[in-house]
């Protein structure tokens, strides 16, 4: 049965003019420096040992908080287990960014599954970049061609080598913004230089119950998982990714109970504006 269709249409965020642009606000700054000698993906085993040490916290502790905190039900977790040998050869994750603590409901979908998630490079160095760092996440370095080019061999290879990256295509997060905003095609980059599928996730709404809203949230979270969308094999470079990210685009506003053609924004990001559709 397919989920009721939910807006919240939040007036309480200051949502930038600009889709892909941040509106939070980072207040520590613990001094990273995010160029070519950073460990993009550590695989220390200092590191990998703190990250086991998490993963159980996050088993016994954070993801029954997490259910509670986001109101949050997991759809379609039988494409996680039908197509796990898929996923286990290597995959990328694409979902709209709604909610500053939603990548913990994609953990928790995925497991045992522990993907890396590509993260604002702010994030990281902020107040919960401890945790996120931690649980997978890795910055995206900014404006450092060096940098970029270890963070790609890096990341590429973790689905080469058989892992799951988790990609936020819209470019930053959104509270409870209820439109797929335009795709970067970074997600699609990454599929078809790997020859591996993207997963589409959408995390859409359910209208909060009373006693729930007297805490302030605008909506209960669903995430919905679709299945895997392969990279065209007729098509190369930027046109099999522009190609690719279409589709994925679509497939994401369908999970969210969104007609692609209603939806206010294209599939491919232009420097696109944003669409005031119900102020």
């Amino acid at each position: 049965m397919a989920q009721k269709y939910f807006d919240p249409k939040p007036t309480r965020y200051p949502f930038p003019e600009q889709t892909d642009q941040h509106y939070l606000v980072v207040k520590k700054d613990r001094g990273y420096v995010f160029d070519e000698s950073y460990p993009y993906v550590d695989e220390s085993k200092p590191f990998l040992r703190k990250r086991k040490l998490v993963g159980l916290l996050l088993r016994l502790i954070v993801f029954p908080m997490t259910r509670v905190k986001l109101s949050l039900r997991i759809k379609g977790k039988k494409n996680i287990r039908k197509y796990r040998e898929v996923i286990n050869g290597g995959a990328i994750g694409v979902s709209n960014h709604v909610n500053m603590w939603d990548y913990l409901a994609i953990l928790a979908a995925l497991k045992p599954k522990k993907p890396a998630i590509l993260a604002w490079g702010k994030n990281i160095n902020g107040e919960s970049g401890t945790l996120m760092r931690l649980v997978g996440g890795i910055p995206i370095p900014d404006h450092d061609l060096k940098a970029t080019k270890v963070f790609l061999e890096e990341s590429e290879n973790h689905v080469k080598n058989g892992g799951f990256l988790q990609i936020y295509a819209e470019g930053s997060m959104w509270e409870y913004y209820a439109p797929i905003r335009p795709f970067k095609t970074g997600a699609a980059y990454y599929a078809v230089k790997c020859g591996r599928p993207i997963i589409p996730m959408a995390f859409s709404y359910r209208k909060p119950t009373k006693l729930r809203r007297l805490f302030g949230p605008l909506g209960s979270l669903t995430l919905t998982i679709g299945e895997p969308i392969y990279p065209n094999p007729d098509l190369k470079g930027q046109k099999a990714q522009d190609e690719l990210t279409i589709r994925v685009h679509d497939e994401v506003c369908r999970l969210a109970s969104i007609e692609p053609e209603k939806n206010p924004y294209g599939a491919l990001f232009h420097n696109d504006k944003r669409v005031d559709y119900y102020q």
